[in-house]
């Protein structure tokens, strides 16, 4: 454990570790808070289009900066970052125009700025690649991310950018919250809804902008949406999202330049005569896009593996419930052969065994005579409340909603096995405690349960 600690605090402190891993993380913190705002409105696929609209931006602000004699990084990070600022802008208000103006449709715009931008972009790129050669060595990087040669220049431009974001969330997040949740109620409030549009859009160039240098134009927009899509599995509301997509997001930058070098290095030893690297940008967006898996499958409400069992589980109860209906209908110290009992069940013959085996593990199903069954007085009470409640439902829908006696069967097959007690009584109450179905046929007893 100690090995490990010193491993980690080491990407903090190393010259040479230190910069790449800030710089990823603070990158990854920013694009994760814009990215719920994005994800929340429906506009995923703007990260793309932005990131893909920024890269012309990039040539020109490293054309702009090589006007110097010898330009610092300070003065190349910056004209880079302006650049790409200023075109990924221009992309979004020309998406606007085409959507408001043109009234041409929003995925057509999208389609058409990533491209023509792109094309653009790479146009200047390779014209570069003949007259300013060392220029376009760096154009590359922001073309498929670099994060390892990020400096300590790169901390202070994406923190202070981080930091905008920030507050920016902080200061308007009650008017982020109504106009994402409802636009015409945020009007009625009064609300500048277009100028706030354009401020959380412009925090999407930013954190485009900001994510470039790391994950590249490529794999910018995963940055955007991974740690939103991770959030939104584990909560509904909003300020809770952005933590949690904040702290996954800041997890993925660590544990991407963590993997990147660790995994690379033990390739390399294992390797000797291959010269293997895991970059750093791709492995960003594996962690972030595993953890989006993870909460996906995972999450305690809508994560699809606890989802599968629950209604596997739900399936069981209602099985079981069936089983102890069929028993209790068949009299009270009725004996039933198992080919008898499973007759009218769904399911197969293995999986029904499996399910009265389970009865009888609970004490509610007695076996008789080898593969003959009977209840328990604790499976007889189990028994008559679940004809109560199907009784109880069909007299509701019979009496009180005015369905026909012969159409609220199967409804009410559906309906006994998710009542409640408090249901139980709220209908008992209402239908002034009724004696009998619309079959006629007898509801157990409250008092006999």
């Amino acid at each position: 454990m100690i090995v490990i600690g010193q491993s980690v605090i080491h990407y903090f402190t190393d010259p040479v570790l230190r910069a790449p891993t800030i710089g990823s993380m603070l990158m990854c913190f920013a694009a994760g808070l814009i990215g719920v705002i994005v994800f929340l409105r429906k506009e995923s696929l703007v990260g793309e289009s932005l990131s893909h609209a920024a890269y012309p931006g990039v040539a020109l602000g490293v054309l702009a900066a090589g006007t110097w004699a010898e330009p610092t990084p300070f003065i190349l990070s910056l004209g880079i970052l302006l650049g790409a600022f200023s075109s990924a802008l221009l992309g979004l208000i020309v998406i606007a125009f085409m959507e408001r103006r043109l009234k041409v449709k929003s995925d057509a715009a999208l389609c058409f700025v990533l491209s023509a931008f792109f094309a653009v972009g790479i146009t200047i790129a390779s014209r570069m690649q003949f007259s300013h050669s060392s220029l376009y060595r760096k154009i590359q990087v922001y073309l498929y991310g670099q994060a390892a040669t990020m400096t300590d220049v790169h901390i202070l431009i994406y923190g202070l950018l981080s930091l905008a974001t920030v507050l920016a969330v902080l200061f308007l997040y009650k008017e982020i919250l109504t106009i994402t949740m409802d636009r015409d109620y945020a009007k009625s409030l009064g609300l500048r809804v277009r100028w706030i549009d354009f401020l959380v859009f412009t925090l999407v160039v930013l954190a485009v902008v900001i994510g470039i240098r790391s994950v590249g134009v490529v794999l910018m927009s995963a940055m955007l949406i991974a740690p939103a899509v991770s959030a939104r599995q584990l909560t509904s509301k909003l300020y809770q999202m952005f933590i949690i997509a904040g702290l996954s997001a800041l997890f993925s930058g660590f544990m991407g330049n963590y993997l990147s070098l660790e995994i690379t290095e033990l390739l390399s030893a294992r390797y000797p005569h291959e010269r293997i690297g895991l970059p750093t940008g791709p492995m960003i967006v594996m962690v972030a896009s595993t953890l989006s898996l993870m909460a996906l499958f995972f999450a305690p409400e809508r994560g699809l593996v606890l989802r599968w069992w629950r209604m596997v589980m739900f399936r069981n109860k209602c099985v079981r419930e069936n089983l102890l209906k069929a028993l209790w209908r068949s009299g009270e110290a009725a004996v039933v052969p198992l080919n008898d009992l499973i007759r009218h069940q769904s399911g197969s013959k293995l999986y029904l065994k499996s399910m009265i085996r389970n009865l009888i593990r609970n004490g509610w199903v007695e076996r008789v005579d080898g593969d003959a069954f009977c209840l328990t007085p604790d499976g007889r009470h189990r028994g008559a409340r679940i004809i109560r409640l199907h009784r109880l439902w069909e007299v509701y829908l019979a009496d009180y909603m005015g369905v026909g006696a012969e159409k609220v069967h199967y409804s009410a097959e559906e309906m006994e096995h998710i009542l409640t007690p408090e249901l139980e009584r709220e209908l008992t109450k209402l239908l002034r405690d009724p004696k009998q179905d619309p079959h006629e046929q007898p509801i157990p007893r409250d008092d006999a349960l």
